[in-house]
């Protein structure tokens, strides 16, 4: 919601100045159809020309995530440490009961508690491999770090393609407006017979162009970007989370110490107070 009231303040603000200041908004909105096709139409082709299907899909998803906001919010945040606390606790108990929950998620009582988590596969199959190999024996916490750094550097490089392909459009979108802006010079000396009325029209309809590759580009495009980027970097944390708690359990901490390590970790506005954290292990169904 909070991008598209930008987006509206933007528009209001640019073409509500223009015309307090006396500017022909018909001007624009004669130009505006055909330089919107050469621009947009451009920036489109050039996206498409540079990414691979995979990476386009993606971008599109990515789109809602601006409208939507982060995925994860401060009580998903409790939940996955909730729920980290009670599989290492049951590991450190009965390596038996623990792999029960790993191997069949879905029918386990324990991940059936979180059911935003338990609809996440990618957040799953993280934590079922990182206590899989736990089970089986592989106990260096530091080549666990290290392996797991990799994996979500890895997927967090691939989550910032969109981002990063809506980047390159904007960066482009200036010169795409010169483009079309120099076509429509071309257009208006082709008609230099013409009186000079009809000639600042016409010169007027050809700098919208410039107009709005630089409009689109730092007022729309660059913006949404960034904002995608924001959003994919912290919900990542869900992730970072669960290689700290992991990483902690390696070392061989006790469950409060693992969780709490983790839960120091997370950014101000997602973290847990201690006092809420523990009311909510306290209640976790394994404690229960």
């Amino acid at each position: 919601m909070g991008s598209l009231i930008g987006v509206a303040i933007t528009f209001v603000m640019v073409f509500g100045g223009y015309v307090a200041a006396g500017g022909k908004i018909a001007i624009i909105l004669q130009a505006l159809p055909f330089e919107l096709m050469m621009i947009g139409g451009a920036a489109i082709g050039s996206l498409i020309v540079a990414n691979d299907a995979h990476v386009l899909k993606g971008t599109a998803r990515d789109l809602g995530k601006a409208v939507k906001g982060p995925r994860w919010q401060k009580a998903d945040y409790g939940d996955l440490l909730c729920l980290l606390y009670a599989l290492i606790r049951i590991g450190r108990r009965d390596a038996v009961a623990v792999e029960t929950h790993i191997e069949d998620p879905a029918g386990s009582p324990l991940f059936q508690a979180y059911p935003r988590i338990l609809a996440e596969p990618e957040a799953i199959a993280l934590i079922s491999d990182t206590v899989r190999m736990g089970m089986m024996n592989y106990d260096d916490p530091h080549q666990l770090e290290a392996m797991l750094d990799r994996q979500l550097e890895g997927k967090l490089r691939q989550e910032l393609h969109g981002s990063h392909a809506l980047q390159v459009m904007a960066d482009g979108l200036p010169a795409l407006g010169i483009v079309a802006a120099v076509l429509g010079v071309i257009k208006t000396m082709a008609s230099i017979d013409q009186p000079p009325e009809i000639l600042g029209k016409m010169i007027g309809g050809a700098l919208v162009g410039t107009f709005l590759g630089v409009f689109l580009s730092y007022g729309f495009v660059a913006p949404l970007a960034n904002r995608i980027r924001g959003i994919v970097e912290a919900d990542h944390k869900f992730y970072e989370l669960i290689r700290d708690t992991m990483v902690a359990n390696m070392h061989r901490h006790s469950p409060q110490i693992c969780v709490e390590v983790a839960r120091q970790n997370l950014p101000g506005g997602l973290r847990l107070s201690f006092d809420e954290l523990d009311t909510r292990l306290r209640e976790t169904p394994e404690a229960a």
